[in-house]
């Protein structure tokens, strides 16, 4: 009779594999080891997943989803006002970069080690980032709509202007998860950046 799936066990094989992928990189990681972080055979994890490469497929899904989770809590258009905005850009920074320095190996699997595995890894981390844009640019949306952004923003492109500077500064907390002084660096020179380059001119003085 052939063993059906426990109840949670997928999980407990992505786990591993996260700290497996993230301790010894995807290279030089095997099933083998995944399975003797769980204690379980080999055989127990091909019922789960077809190869490495699909467990690799399943971490970098899961750790894009945890990000998308902690953006997601804020609503683009929540906010009626650029300091309502300035203020949900923060909120989303401190949680975005609590999360890569509370697990530090997200960072790295998803700014390094997963990202250039091969070209579907490619192109699942490429399709993440676009609805990334996405996602941000409603935000950039909202602000034109209500008349405290600059309307003649490429809403877009801006888009993924600013969420290159908040990755980039995910990676480096990624790998200094201990500097809290680093962090509050990055979410205030994005900021900064952002509101002094994107807020509508004011009449002239």
């Amino acid at each position: 009779m052939a063993r059906t799936a426990e109840p949670g066990r997928r999980d407990s094989i992505l786990d591993a594999a996260h700290a497996v992928f993230a301790r010894k990189g995807y290279a030089a990681a095997g099933i083998a080891d995944l399975a003797g972080e769980l204690g379980i055979g080999h055989g127990t994890v091909y019922r789960y997943f077809e190869n490495k490469r699909d467990v690799a497929s399943a971490v970098l899904d899961r750790a894009l989803g945890r990000i998308a989770e902690v953006v997601a809590a804020d609503p683009p258009d929540a906010t009626a006002g650029l300091d309502e905005y300035r203020a949900q850009v923060w909120r989303i920074g401190r949680r975005l970069y609590a999360l890569f320095a509370a697990d530090p190996a997200l960072g790295r699997l998803v700014f390094f080690d997963l990202a250039t595995v091969d070209e579907r890894l490619r192109e699942q981390h490429r399709e993440a980032l676009d609805r990334f844009a996405d996602y941000t640019a409603a935000y950039l949306r909202n602000g034109q709509e209500r008349g405290f952004l600059r309307g003649d923003l490429d809403a877009r492109v801006t888009a993924r202007v600013v969420n290159g500077m908040v990755f980039e500064g995910a990676a480096q907390v990624a790998r200094d998860p201990t500097a809290v002084a680093l962090r509050d660096a990055w979410i205030r020179a994005v900021v900064m950046l952002m509101f002094d380059g994107l807020a509508q001119p004011g009449p002239p003085s």
